[in-house]
């Protein structure tokens, strides 16, 4: 029979830090739960929480909403940090 794999347990990191809120207009913090390709990624891969992880998809949206965060990636013009171009 085949062993199953054991990985490494995923903690909140927001739950270790206490944080309640999630500010959308803090990005470095929201940079950590998005993909290369801005992406909202899954709680199976950065370990959230089900509550952090709502919090943290409502103000990656938000973001959004309000330009702090590119909705987006084109594929054609590839920029190395689209966050320093939106400063």
């Amino acid at each position: 029979m085949a062993e199953k794999r054991k990985f490494k347990k995923r903690y909140c990191k927001y739950c270790e830090a206490k944080i309640d809120h999630i500010d959308y207009k803090d990005v470095g913090l929201l940079k950590m739960s998005l993909s290369e390709r801005f992406k909202i990624m899954p709680r199976r891969l950065t370990g959230n929480c089900k509550k952090h992880q709502d919090l943290v998809t409502i103000a990656i949206k938000r973001a959004r909403q309000t330009a702090l965060i590119p909705y987006i990636i084109d594929r054609k013009n590839v920029v190395e940090n689209p966050f320093d171009i939106l400063r």
